[in-house]
C-alpha cells in the first residue's frame, strides 16, 4: 500500500484563495482503491485517522510505503544503536502494534502508482471543492467520504491479479482505541507530580501497587485530549494542579560550635615533636621501619 502526502492546496479552489490544507492518501497497490483525508497539516492525527478509517474499511493491511518523513520513520541515535532498539515515532509504534510494516521511499519516482494518483486528485479534486463552495477541513472530509472518493474508486480502481486478500482481520474499536494514542514515559517526581507538555498532573497514592517516586510511568494521550496515567500497564488516578506543590520550609537549629573542654597537649608531647628533635631511640625504629616499607615496595612491583 502506497501512502502519500500532498501540501499546499487550497480548500475551495486555487483562485478563491481559500485556506491551505494537506491531502493524505493511501492507495492499494493490488487495486490501486483510494482513501483519502484533508487537514490543516502533515500531523501524527491526520495520519493515524486516514490508517484507521481504511483499517476499519478494509482491514490492517501488511505494509505501508511512505515517505521519508519524520511523522512516519526516523533514524536511531548512537544509544539506541548500541542497545540494538528500534528507532520508532508514535506512529511507527502504531503500525508496530498492528503488525505492519513502514517501508520508507528514498525518492518520489520510487512511488510512482500513487504519485500517478494524486495528479489526479490534484486537477480535480480542487475544481470540485470550488464548485461546492466548500470552506472548512470537515466539510472537504465529508465531501470525500461521501461523494468523491466513491466516485473516483468506481471509475479507477480495478480488480486484483490475485484473488487472495492479504489485510488483517479489523480489531475491535477498543482495540483501536489502545493503538491511536500518544504514548510518553516519564518520571514520578519526589512530590508524586508527572510533568507533561507543561502540566502537572499530580498522582494519588493508592495501595500497595502504587507507583513509587522516581518510578517511570506512561502518559497516554489521544487525540480528544483525554489523558491516562499507567503504571506497569494500570491505570493510575491523578489530578491536574496549576503549579507545582513547593517544598516545606522547616526551621531548623543552627548548629553552635561546641568549644574543646580538654587539656592542649604540651610541648613535649609525641604529637608536636619533629623527627630532628627525636632522642636516637625513636628515630632509629621509624629509620627501620621506613627502611622495611622501602624494601617491601619493590616486590610488589612486577
Amino acid at each position: 500500500m502506497n501512502w502519500y502526502r500532498w501540501t499546499g492546496a487550497s480548500i475551495s479552489g486555487l483562485r478563491n484563495g481559500g485556506p491551505k490544507g494537506c491531502l493524505m492518501n493511501l492507495v492499494d497497490d493490488a487495486t490501486a482503491t483510494t482513501l483519502a483525508a484533508m487537514g490543516a497539516e502533515e500531523t501524527i492525527w491526520t495520519a493515524a485517522g486516514v490508517l484507521r478509517s481504511w483499517i476499519e474499511e478494509y482491514g490492517v493491511p501488511v505494509a505501508l510505503y511512505t515517505d521519508w518523513k519524520t511523522v512516519y520513520v526516523k533514524e536511531a541515535t548512537e544509544q539506541q544503536l548500541l542497545r540494538g532498539e528500534a528507532a520508532l515515532t508514535q506512529f511507527g509504534r502504531m503500525c508496530a502494534r498492528l503488525g505492519i510494516r513502514i517501508i520508507a521511499a528514498n525518492s518520489p519516482q520510487a512511488k510512482g502508482r500513487v504519485e500517478r494518483n494524486h495528479g489526479t486528485h490534484q486537477d480535480r479534486l480542487v475544481k470540485k471543492l470550488r464548485r461546492q463552495k466548500i470552506q472548512s477541513y470537515e466539510s472537504a472530509n465529508e465531501y470525500l467520504k461521501s461523494e468523491y472518493l466513491p466516485d473516483h474508486n468506481r471509475r479507477f480502481a480495478h480488480a486484483a491479479a490475485s484473488p487472495e486478500d492479504y489485510h488483517h482481520k479489523k480489531p475491535s474499536q477498543a482495540a483501536l482505541d489502545e493503538v491511536f494514542r500518544l504514548e510518553t514515559e516519564r518520571v514520578i517526581g519526589n512530590d508524586w507530580v508527572v510533568r507533561y507538555e507543561n502540566r502537572f498532573l499530580q498522582v494519588n497514592r493508592q495501595g500497595n501497587h502504587q507507583a513509587p517516586a522516581k518510578g517511570k510511568v506512561v502518559v497516554c494521550e489521544w487525540e480528544d485530549g483525554r489523558l491516562e496515567v499507567r503504571y506497569r500497564g494500570q491505570k493510575s488516578s491523578w489530578r491536574e494542579i496549576a503549579e507545582r506543590p513547593r517544598r516545606a520550609e522547616v526551621d531548623q537549629p543552627r548548629k553552635v560550635a561546641i568549644p574543646y573542654g580538654g587539656t592542649p597537649p604540651t610541648a613535649s608531647h609525641p604529637w608536636k615533636q619533629r623527627y630532628d628533635g627525636m632522642p636516637e631511640q625513636s628515630l632509629a625504629k621509624h629509620q627501620i621501619r621506613g627502611a622495611a616499607i622501602l624494601l617491601a615496595a619493590p616486590c610488589a612491583t612486577p
